[in-house]
């Protein structure tokens, strides 16, 4: 896995620091990354969950996967080393945030299961609390939704390299929350995750 070279480092603290600075944490930080499918639901489940967490009074930041691959990651594209990479530098920033009291949401694909395993191996180097959820919508009902006309466009030949189809995903084996989505209700999904959040007494 690519580390997280000097400037890059710099980077990412300064953005960190202004997330801690601009939201006072109100309990335990902790990372909790929701991998799947394009279309899965990640995102969904991570704005609605940040939402009620900020009622709440809890520092959250949601680190979403495309507005951070074009803010650290401009220059990478999606071979396996390349999104390794990315998601190296995504991990650590949402290591920063949550040793310091925040609730880092990461709705980000990452498809393969040793990048993972480092991510969470990182947190527990220094003892910052992780959390995985797979959110494990079929990757049928994810190309039905198709919100980001990935699925269409590779149908229609235009991309390839999509994860879940002509691109491995590593599911999890052992995540500590696992969810389909299809069919289900926003509301329902975002407490199973918050509950979860209280179980292991991060709220």
């Amino acid at each position: 896995m690519s580390g997280v070279g000097g400037a890059d480092a710099l980077t990412i603290a300064a953005i960190a620091d202004a997330q801690v600075q601009a939201a006072r944490p109100a309990g335990p930080g902790v990372t909790v990354w929701l991998t799947g499918l394009s279309g899965a639901g990640k995102s969904t489940i991570s704005y609605a969950l940040a939402d009620r967490l900020r009622e709440e009074g809890r520092a959250v930041e949601v680190l979403d996967g495309d507005e951070l691959r074009e803010a650290l990651s401009p220059g990478l594209g999606f071979s396996r080393a390349d999104r390794d990479a990315h998601v190296g530098r995504v991990g650590y920033l949402a290591r920063l945030l949550a040793r310091n009291g925040v609730v880092a949401l990461v709705p980000v694909i990452a498809p393969y299961e040793q990048t993972r395993a480092a991510v969470r191996a990182g947190h527990a180097a220094d003892g910052t609390a992780y959390l995985e959820v797979h959110v494990a919508t079929p990757v049928d009902e994810c190309a039905r939704r198709d919100v980001k006309g990935l699925y269409a466009k590779h149908a229609a030949g235009q991309i390839s390299s999509l994860t879940g189809v002509d691109d491995p995903y590593e599911a999890p084996a052992e995540p500590d929350l696992r969810l389909d989505t299809t069919g289900s209700d926003l509301g329902a999904d975002v407490e199973t995750v918050y509950q979860m959040l209280s179980e292991r007494g991060l709220l």
